[in-house]
């Protein structure tokens, strides 16, 4: 019963060890640039060794104002698995994150029918809620 548990415990310990090294290559980074600047503005870039290319830059828009918000601009590139070269514009504002790239989707057309009854909706005038209306 001995030799079973110590067996047992080898058989634990050696299972739990790690399974061989680390056999991933470090991508060295080169080029890195960040200017942070005391009115909230910024600009940063970076460059690795596998093609990865990021820039951003951001400032406060209207300062001191009700609408005071960050804006971010930027653009970033790498290569897909599949060798195809990806590169997305973006801007991020009070209207949201909004990407730019040839590789992104696009929604599909409008139907005409579904257009005219848009517009139809559009040209009615507007309508009047009546509170604690009752069916």
């Amino acid at each position: 019963m001995k030799y079973l548990i110590v067996a047992l415990a080898f058989i634990a310990v050696t299972s739990a060890a790690p399974q061989g090294g680390d056999t991933t290559t470090p991508i060295p980074i080169l080029r890195q640039e960040q200017e942070i600047n005391p009115d909230g503005s910024y600009k940063y870039a970076y460059e690795t060794g596998n093609g990865i290319i990021a820039e951003e830059e951001g400032h406060i828009e209207n300062v001191g104002a009700e609408n005071e918000g960050m804006v971010a601009r930027g653009k970033y590139s790498y290569t897909s698995p599949e060798g195809e070269l990806i590169e997305v514009i973006w801007e991020a504002d009070e209207n949201g994150f909004r990407p730019q790239g040839a590789h992104l989707p696009t929604p599909p057309p409008i139907p005409p029918e579904i257009q005219r009854a848009l517009e139809y909706l559009a040209s009615l005038p507007p309508t009047t809620e009546t509170p604690n209306r009752r069916a």
